[in-house]
C-alpha cells in the first residue's frame, strides 16, 4: 500500500494496530502523545533488545480510553528475540494501542512480522524497483523458489541442501528474500497472484527458523 505525503501517517496509524512506514526512522510524526522506542544511545548501541521491547510493551497494559501511538524507529534495529516478543503482543492488540514501525529495510523484519503489519510505501519512490539487498546467488536462488512447480520442488531442495556450511541460514535468508520480492512485486503491480504465494514462503520461514527439517518443509510447504 502507499501514502502520498507523511501528513497521512498519524490518520493511517490510527485506523491499524500495526503500521510500517517505510521511512527514515528520524521522520517526523505529528502524534498526540507518542511514545517512542530507539536502541539506547547511552549504550552506545544499535541494538533494540527483548529487554528494552518488553519494557515498551508493559506500557500497553495501561487502561487507555484515547487512541495512543507506540513508535519503534528504526524498527529493523530490533533483533530476533525482540521481534518474537513485539509479534505476540501485537496478536492480541489492546484497545486504542497502536504501533508504528519506521524502517528504510522492512525486509529486515520477520517475515511473520511484515505478514500481520500493513506495509505503507511512499508512494513517490523507487523502492519497489530496487533489488533485495542481499548477494545474486542469494536473489537466484530465491526467484527459483517462487518459479518451481510443484514436480521440480523435490530437485531444488535437494539441490538446496547439498551444501554442509550454514545450509540452515542460507535457506532462510533465500526464502526471506523470496517473501520481499512476492510483496514487492505485488505492490508494484497489485496482482494478487503475488499474494497467493506468500502464505506457503511464511510457512517455510516460520518451520525452518523453528528447526523443522529442510527438504520436507522445501517440498510439503511450497507445494
Amino acid at each position: 500500500m502507499f501514502f502520498d505525503n507523511l501528513s497521512q501517517i498519524p490518520a493511517i496509524a490510527q485506523k491499524t494496530s500495526c503500521a510500517i512506514f517505510v521511512v527514515p526512522p528520524e521522520t517526523k510524526i505529528d502524534l498526540k502523545h507518542p511514545l517512542y522506542l530507539r536502541p539506547d544511545e547511552s549504550k552506545k548501541t544499535t541494538i533494540i533488545s527483548v529487554e528494552q521491547i518488553r519494557d515498551f510493551i508493559s506500557l500497553t497494559q495501561n487502561r487507555e480510553t484515547s487512541d495512543r501511538f507506540f513508535i519503534i524507529a528504526p524498527a529493523d534495529a530490533m533483533n530476533e528475540a525482540a521481534q518474537n516478543a513485539f509479534l505476540k503482543t501485537f496478536e492480541e492488540p489492546k484497545t486504542f494501542c497502536h504501533f508504528v514501525l519506521l524502517t528504510e529495510q522492512p525486509s529486515l523484519l520477520l517475515p511473520t512480522i511484515l505478514s500481520r503489519a500493513q506495509v505503507f510505501f511512499p508512494h513517490r519512490t523507487n523502492l519497489l524497483d530496487a533489488a533485495p539487498d542481499v548477494n545474486a546467488k542469494t536473489l537466484a536462488t530465491a526467484k527459483k523458489m517462487i518459479a518451481a512447480t510443484s514436480n521440480q520442488l523435490p530437485a531444488l531442495a535437494a539441490e538446496l541442501t547439498k551444501s554442509k556450511t550454514n545450509t540452515r541460514e542460507q535457506i532462510l535468508q533465500a526464502t526471506s528474500t523470496a517473501i520481499e520480492l512476492l510483496y514487492k512485486s505485488y505492490f508494484k503491480t497489485q496482482n494478487p497472484k503475488f499474494l497467493t504465494k506468500l502464505p506457503n514462503f511464511l510457512q517455510l520461514y516460520d518451520r525452518l527458523n523453528h528447526n523443522g527439517h529442510l527438504k520436507l518443509h522445501l517440498v510439503a510447504d511450497l507445494c
